[in-house]
């Protein structure tokens, strides 16, 4: 039989790589077409399609020059022929050949290497890979980000955002990621702040313009009480996101913070900046700076160089935009208020929240454990009502598991505790780790622990009782349990954050 390739082609390697090549990519040109059909996304699947699998085609194409090589060197070694210049001769026929086969095979892998390029670039991007991929390191992340306010937000617009140069920094930074998933050294929670994150008005700007003024916005609290009744109490309010009229801008209101007139900066003397040591507000228009520091930990100079200023942006409140992790007390809340928990059994709220309070080793004894605990309750403290009410009873476990399941994770310790959220200042010192009276400048001028300067509220009590106020006058706050005036001289998060935590 006449052969129509170079001699050096005919040995076992070279017709290996063909083979491996030919496979690869006709298992590419199938695979690919049978995940374009499916309308059922999984992560394997794409990991397989355009990483895998280019991979062997790249492989065995590099075979066949391999084996040609060593061939032609063995037969030269052995006096068969001698070393040549290659030398294209359109009129032979097997050049011909040669130049079509080479032409049509270049035109081949060019087209399915840009393709499987483009492919798996826009797949390590994808929810499915950064959620699905390492499913036990970062289940926490994918449960709690379906929920969130970002949930058709994708992964690497927040924490990659656009151009070439940091879509780089994140894969170098994620190969030491993935070294520690398939070593299993990753710690556990995820510590964070991230510090190797993009900064925050390079990514959370490209959709909240910074110049959208907002003015008040307003907000219904829904709470149980911890009573045998499980007492709902409100609380309405009118958020100051802004100032009162929009026209005044960012003048007052939370949001004043990002105004572009003023620069804040602050020292914080711990890696999850809970303890703010110094704040620096800088009038960007005039260049006048104000120092306010902390009476409570007192830092000398010296010291301070220690700490590099960070400059204040969307993350130091928005900490947790993506994956919020709620407190008990926050999650049995709304299960009641959404009707997976049901209000008639006595006790149900405070029972429901001591069961989930608890420190489980995995889902399944989290899950065994909130049974026990709630049919337990019941069947001691109410055994007629256990035997007759039995179905609610299941009924208001399968909502506590279910809201547990959506914001606690035993496994990688990842809780409400472990990301304290800093919106607000309920279940960490969130606003009062700057506004809390305590921190002064040379002339006395302080950053003021005032409910008003965030929120008013204008109506609380139980929704038969409910006190509202009266023109534009704020109501005090009044704690749901009488506590005296205990909620004035300390944190809210003294009590509501864990441990301990409190009703």
């Amino acid at each position: 039989m006449k052969r129509r390739l170079p001699d050096s082609y005919y040995n076992p390697v070279s017709y290996a790589g063909t083979v491996i090549a030919l496979v690869a990519i006709f298992m590419f040109i199938f695979l690919y077409v049978l995940a374009s059909l499916s309308r059922i996304d999984r992560a394997y699947e794409g990991i397989v399609i355009f990483m895998a699998t280019p991979v062997f085609i790249v492989f065995g194409l590099a075979l066949i020059p391999i084996g040609m090589f060593f061939t032609a060197r063995k037969r030269k070694r052995a006096g068969v022929e001698r070393l040549h210049h290659i030398v294209v001769d359109l009129n032979k026929p097997s050049n011909r050949r040669a130049l079509l086969i080479f032409s049509v095979g270049t035109l081949v892998f060019l087209f399915l290497s840009a393709l499987g390029s483009y492919k798996a670039y826009h797949f390590t991007e994808s929810v499915l890979f950064c959620g699905t991929l390492c499913h036990k390191v970062m289940n926490p992340e994918y449960t709690a980000y379906q929920t969130s306010p970002h949930a058709r937000v994708t992964c690497a617009e927040c924490h990659v955002g656009p151009g070439a140069s940091w879509y780089v920094k994140s894969k170098l930074s994620g190969l030491y990621q993935v070294y520690a998933t398939l070593a299993n050294v990753y710690p556990r929670p995820i510590p964070t702040p991230v510090t190797s994150l993009r900064p925050a008005r390079e990514t959370c700007e490209q959709c909240h313009w910074p110049q959208k003024v907002y003015g008040k916005q307003q907000r219904l609290e829904i709470h149980y009480l911890p009573d045998e009744a499980n007492t709902p109490w409100n609380i309405e309010m009118l958020l100051n996101t802004g100032a009162g009229n929009q026209a005044l801008g960012f003048e007052t209101g939370i949001h004043w913070h990002i105004n572009r007139d003023v620069r804040i900066e602050y020292f914080h003397t711990d890696e999850k900046r809970l303890d703010i040591a110094r704040v620096i507000l800088t009038n960007v228009q005039t260049g006048e700076k104000t120092v306010f520091d902390s009476t409570a930990q007192k830092v000398g100079e010296a010291d301070l160089e220690k700490y590099p200023p960070r400059f204040m942006d969307c993350i130091d409140c928005h900490n947790c935009p993506s994956h919020i992790y709620r407190s008990p007390l926050d999650f049995v809340n709304q299960a009641i208020t959404e009707g997976k928990i049901d209000t008639a059994l006595p006790f149900i709220k405070k029972t429901a929240v001591e069961a989930c309070l608890e420190d489980y080793a995995s889902p399944e004894a989290a899950r065994e454990g909130v049974a026990a605990k709630i049919r337990g309750f019941y069947a001691e403290k109410y055994p007629q009502l256990a035997r007759a009410q039995a179905g609610p009873i299941e009924k208001s476990i399968n909502g506590t598991i279910e809201a547990f399941s959506r914001n606690i994770f035993p496994v990688m310790k990842a809780r409400w505790s472990a990301y304290p959220n800093h919106i607000g200042h309920l279940n960490s010192p969130g606003c009062f780790r700057c506004h809390d009276n305590q921190h002064v400048s040379a002339s006395g001028r302080v950053i003021r622990k005032n409910c008003t300067l965030c929120h008013e509220i204008y109506g609380q009590g139980s929704p038969d009782a409910m006190a509202y106020g009266t023109g534009d006058k704020s109501l005090e706050f009044k704690h749901p349990v009488d506590i005296g005036e205990a909620w004035k001289e300390m944190a809210c998060a003294d009590c509501h954050s864990s441990p301990p935590i409190d009703f």
